[in-house]
């Protein structure tokens, strides 16, 4: 079982920055991909961004390109994701999960992914 603990939400105005991180409990952490997906209301759960094993490989929403970036450090068991030009519209609930079954690539779908933390609210005013 591997637990997942999100944390560095909270309320910002547009165009600023927040870090979120997500801690996991379990040393296969560092064999897993780690994905970030969020949850806006009366919307479904989406992609936001996802990175393997070693951070080699990371993809991203076409949304959050070039304003998001994942990264992981496997020492810390924890996956980080820098969020700046921050927008209303990425008001949400963001959640981090883990494949623990992953290959090289991550994948982008949340059925894929077999843990989840309980999420964290990131809410950007305009």
């Amino acid at each position: 079982q591997v637990h997942l603990v999100e944390s560095g939400g909270g309320l910002v105005q547009a165009g600023g920055s927040l870090r979120l991180s997500c801690a996991a409990s379990e040393r296969t952490f560092s064999n897993a991909s780690m994905g970030w997906f969020r949850q806006a209301p009366g919307r479904e759960r989406e992609f936001v961004a996802a990175i393997n094993w070693n951070g080699g490989i990371t993809r991203y929403a076409d949304s959050v390109k070039g304003r998001f970036t994942i990264t992981r450090d496997n020492a810390k068991n924890t996956v980080y994701l820098q969020m700046n030009s921050l927008k209303s519209e990425d008001t949400a609930v963001y959640y981090c999960a883990a494949d623990v079954w992953a290959g090289d690539d991550p994948i982008i779908h949340a059925v894929g992914y077999d843990y989840w933390g309980q999420g964290t609210q990131v809410f950007v005013a305009s």
